[in-house]
């Protein structure tokens, strides 16, 4: 299999002149100014409707609770490596005229023990876990803070930002959060309710993660990646694919996004942001974990999940499997060598032991 790939000039040259574009639209902190008008974007991509499945999944699939309990589908899950344990975030289901009921949790530990429950007194959007055994979750106006051991959760409000739709968290080192919205703007929080920076210069924020105090900021419509330095200035800026979907942070530094529409996985480091691998990955790519070892992407198309070894500079698939249907979400557990595949269709969770194993 030919690998395509970029000069690491031709990135960075390109980041160096779109950052110096945005550098214009940028904002200093806690200001209100808007871009005067949205940036061009194209049809975001979106996996692919996933077949039946052809072969018996690997390892063992847990059923989430049914109805009414968990009235949506799985969009997001984070594995928390204090509470060892996968959570799913099930966003409520909307009624007739479009109101979104209350999201849930979804709560997997170790064994094969049937799932907790967390509700969370409102919608919710995306989700991220840190070292501190909570999981914070993006929502309209604010946020979600879950004590998971406890199963507890309660919300902040962040002030001035009532009627901001937030789409996308991440958590950084130093413990600050960063949200973004679906009008474009990222904020990172001075403190739990106070926004320090605000840069809005994207048509959408569709996903956030940090390497360290460093932002980097997935825009589908754009199909592009930019980086936010931890004093909120947008730097450099790339176009990432045909089609960018997903986006996951992995122990090397690195930055890893499925290029759904262009069948491709990029890989990009940071400070300054440059893409340093792209290769092909067949049947439209979309969930990704990131690990010491391998980097596993879902295709979605054929529900396969694939593990690859990055180590030489050219990704060398090391194993693969077969999955539930509609592989859309991945994690990791890092002590067991535990791979989780979530459907996005509720065909429950996958879990694979000892993922990394060739077999």
């Amino acid at each position: 299999m030919s690998v395509r790939s970029k000069t690491a000039g031709q990135p960075a040259f390109c980041g160096i002149v779109i950052a110096a574009l945005l550098a214009v639209a940028s904002l200093g902190a806690c200001s209100s100014k808007v871009t005067e008008t949205a940036p061009p974007t194209i049809p975001a991509a979106s996996p692919a409707v996933s077949p039946p499945t052809a072969q018996v999944p690997a390892g063992v699939v847990l059923k989430l609770p049914g109805r009414p309990e968990l009235p949506g589908l799985p969009a997001a899950a984070a594995y928390d490596t204090k509470s060892a344990a996968l959570v799913v975030l099930i966003p409520g289901a909307s009624s007739s005229a479009g109101a979104q009921a209350a999201a849930s949790l979804a709560v997997l530990g170790a064994g094969r023990v049937p799932p907790r429950v967390i509700a969370l007194p409102g919608p919710a959007s995306a989700i991220t876990t840190s070292e501190d055994g909570a999981a914070y979750l993006s929502a309209r106006g604010g946020y979600f803070v879950v004590d998971i051991a406890a199963g507890t959760a309660r919300r902040i409000e962040v002030k001035d930002q009532s009627d901001t739709d937030f789409t996308a968290i991440a958590r950084r080192a130093d413990g600050k959060l960063v949200l973004g919205s679906a009008d474009g703007a990222v904020l990172i929080l001075s403190s739990e309710s106070e926004v320090g920076h605000r840069v809005k210069i994207f048509a959408r924020v569709d996903s956030i993660v940090t390497q360290g105090n460093t932002a980097v900021v997935l825009d589908r419509g754009q199909t592009s990646v930019t980086a936010v330095d931890a004093e909120g200035t947008a730097r450099e800026a790339l176009r990432a694919g045909e089609g960018a979907t997903t986006m996951v942070a992995d122990p090397a530094g690195r930055v890893l996004v499925a290029d759904t529409r262009g069948d491709e996985l990029l890989v990009f480091s940071v400070d300054p942001l440059i893409m340093r691998q792209r290769y092909p990955v067949a049947a439209a790519p979309y969930g990704l974990a990131g690990t010491s070892r391998l980097v596993w992407v879902s295709q979605t198309a054929n529900n396969v999940v694939v593990g690859y070894d990055l180590a030489t500079g050219i990704p060398v698939e090391k194993v693969r499997y077969p999955t539930v249907q509609q592989p859309n979400m991945l994690s990791f557990d890092a002590a067991t060598g535990t791979l989780y595949v979530v459907s996005g269709i509720g065909a429950g969770v996958q879990v694979i032991e000892r993922a990394a194993e060739t077999r």
